[in-house]
């Protein structure tokens, strides 16, 4: 069915046409090929719609008993933003990337699911559909509160949580907003310009030509339908008892990364917190090798150890 061959719901992510949506998919397939290759796609039936998941296995055949890790993208993208650490996390266990219904990506959206309720029932009907009873989840951006909630609403499924550079700590500011604008005027600069505006925005999709072309093509093609998620209070965040992981960049604009340096072991039981220096909001792009590490390292802890062992808040990188 076309897209645009009925009246669109108002509270649900759709695409303008069938013909941006093809392109839109193009454009996502070229950065796909910038990682690993899936090993499988796979459609999944939820209440909120169809969750599209992509699923990396070790070449080890060992290594596909391990506890699996799940991974979830950013707003106003797909699961292709893992680029950069599929390869690496895949070597060592089963990974599973889902693209978030209400973002453009090969799921499709049919119930608002951005309370958060709604939006932890979606990642447990997801995770029961794929018959994952246990995974290490990690998300990013928008992605990091959707993890941070489950971890909060439904953590029966969790083996551990690690949230980059995320959503839910903070009220999402100003500041951000500005940010994401400008990184999306810079993508239309000469092309003798955008590694000097990479740097300046702390924007590695400026010279990245595949995922310059996606988020250019993703805003033309797709239309987000909901708010900003807002943040977890301390009481909230008091509750969770998931190992947790937090990292965050030193020029992050979307969390004031010292005060939650603080904050989140203080409030979180045996919480891990670090910044990476020399990035701002996207930490497992701009440094992907150091990432991938530390997060395997961390969740290789978490399953050789009692889970209450897990350590405390680190120092700035």
């Amino acid at each position: 069915m076309p897209v645009n061959s009925t009246r669109a719901r108002r509270d649900v992510g759709r695409y303008v046409n069938d013909t941006l949506r093809e392109r839109y998919f193009a454009a996502c397939d070229a950065v796909y090929a910038l990682g690993a290759a899936a090993d499988s796609e796979t459609d999944v039936e939820t209440s909120f719609g169809t969750t599209h998941v992509y699923r990396y296995l070790p070449a080890d055949p060992a290594a596909r008993s391990r506890t699996p890790i799940v991974l979830i993208h950013g707003s106003g993208g797909c699961s292709a933003q893992w680029y950069p650490n599929t390869p690496a996390l895949s070597a060592e266990r089963p990974v599973y990337a889902l693209d978030t219904p209400g973002d453009p990506g090969r799921s499709v959206h049919r119930e608002p699911m951005w309370q958060p309720e709604r939006a932890a029932q979606w990642m447990d009907e997801a995770l029961d559909a794929l018959g994952l009873d246990r995974v290490h989840l990690v998300g990013s951006s928008y992605g990091g509160w959707l993890v941070i909630n489950q971890a909060h609403l439904r953590p029966g499924r969790l083996a551990s949580v690690t949230a980059l550079d995320p959503g839910g700590l903070e009220k999402v500011g100003l500041r951000f907003f500005v940010w994401i604008f400008a990184s999306l005027f810079a993508t239309f600069a000469p092309k003798a310009l955008r590694p000097r505006l990479a740097a300046w925005l702390e924007q590695p999709v400026l010279v990245v030509p595949e995922l310059r072309t996606m988020i250019q093509t993703g805003v033309r093609a797709f239309r987000i339908r909901r708010p900003a998620p807002l943040p977890l209070s301390d009481g909230e965040l008091g509750s969770i008892r998931t190992p947790f992981y937090l990292i965050m960049g030193k020029r992050s604009l979307l969390v004031h990364p010292k005060r939650q340096l603080e904050r989140v072991p203080r409030l979180i039981p045996g919480a891990r917190a670090e910044i990476i220096a020399a990035t701002g909001h996207g930490p497992q792009i701009d440094h992907p090798d150091l990432v991938n590490a530390r997060m395997l390292r961390f969740i290789d802890d978490i399953d050789s150890l009692d889970p209450v062992a897990t350590r405390g808040a680190g120092d700035e990188m």
